[in-house]
C-alpha cells in the first residue's frame, strides 16, 4: 500500500483519503457478512482479505500524515483484548461467560471516561442500521437489569404499542402515527431479541423470502400470458397463495 500510495505508485490509491474509502468499508463488511452466510470458506478468505485492505489502507493514510501506523492499530487492539481480559492475562476470577461481560463491560466504562463512567447507551455507531442500533441499546441495557421478567411484559408491551399506532390512526395524527411506528418498531426489535434473534438478519431472510416468492408470482403470470398491471388484488393474492403452498411442498 506504501508503494501504490507512492510517487510512483496508482493515480487512484494516491487520490484517497478517509473520507472517500467510507463507502468501500462499508461494502466490504456486508460483502464479508455475505461470505459467512454462503458457507463458502474460499469466499470467506477472500472477503476477508479485502476487508483488510481497507484497515491497511487507512493505516497507511494516517502513516502519512504522522497519526499513527499499522503497527500502531495492531498493538492498540492486543493491549485492549489483554486488558479487558484480566481472567485470562491477570488474576481475575471468571468461570462463565456471564462473568466475563461483566467484567468486561465495567473496564469499558472507564477506559474513556477516566472515574467517570460513560453511558451504557454511548459509544454505539451512528450509521449502524437502525434495526441493529435498536438491537444493540436493549441489550446493553439488558444486562443492568432494565429488562422484563419473563416474555408476556414483552408482548404485552408490542400489544400496547400496536393499539396506540391505530389510536394515532384513528385520530389521524400524523406526528402520533410517526411516532408510534417507531414504538411499534422498537418493540417488535426487542421481542425478537428477547427470543434471541437479530431483526437485522430476520428482516433481511424475510425480504428475500417475499422477493423469491414475487419472482415466482411474476413468472406464473407471465407463463399464463397475464400482465402483473392488469390483475386484481384478489387475483394476484390467489396466485400468492399458491405460490406459498408450492413451496411448503417443495
Amino acid at each position: 500500500m506504501s508503494r501504490l500510495r507512492g510517487p510512483d505508485g496508482c493515480p487512484w490509491d494516491r487520490e484517497q483519503t478517509i473520507d472517500s474509502l467510507k463507502s468501500n468499508l462499508i461494502e466490504e463488511t456486508y460483502e464479508v457478512i455475505d461470505a459467512m452466510e454462503s458457507g463458502d470458506r474460499s469466499e470467506l478468505k477472500e472477503e476477508l482479505g479485502d476487508l483488510l485492505l481497507q484497515v491497511v489502507f487507512q493505516a497507511q493514510i494516517c502513516d502519512e500524515e504522522g497519526a499513527f501506523t499499522f503497527d500502531d492499530v495492531a498493538g492498540t487492539i492486543a493491549d485492549k483484548l489483554v486488558r479487558r481480559h484480566p481472567h485470562v492475562f491477570g488474576d481475575v476470577q471468571a468461570d462463565t461467560s456471564d462473568q466475563v461481560i461483566r467484567n468486561w463491560e465495567k473496564i469499558k466504562k472507564t477506559e474513556k471516561g477516566g472515574e467517570t463512567p460513560r453511558s451504557l447507551v454511548d459509544g454505539i455507531p451512528r450509521h449502524l442500521p437502525a434495526l441493529s442500533k435498536a438491537h444493540l441499546v436493549q441489550k446493553r441495557v439488558a444486562k443492568v437489569g432494565f429488562e422484563w421478567d419473563e416474555i408476556g411484559g414483552v408482548v404485552a408491551k408490542l400489544e400496547e404499542e400496536l393499539a396506540e399506532v391505530k389510536e394515532a390512526m384513528e385520530n389521524k395524527d400524523a406526528a402520533a402515527i410517526r411516532e408510534e411506528l417507531g414504538d411499534l418498531l422498537f418493540s417488535t426489535v426487542n421481542l425478537s431479541r428477547y427470543l434471541g434473534h437479530e431483526s437485522e438478519e430476520l428482516l433481511n431472510e424475510n425480504i428475500a423470502k417475499f422477493s423469491r416468492r414475487f419472482q415466482c408470482l411474476e413468472n406464473r403470470l407471465h407463463t399464463e400470458g397475464r400482465e402483473l398491471e392488469n390483475c386484481s388484488i384478489d387475483e394476484l393474492e390467489a396466485v400468492w397463495q399458491a405460490v406459498k403452498r408450492e413451496e411448503k411442498m417443495r
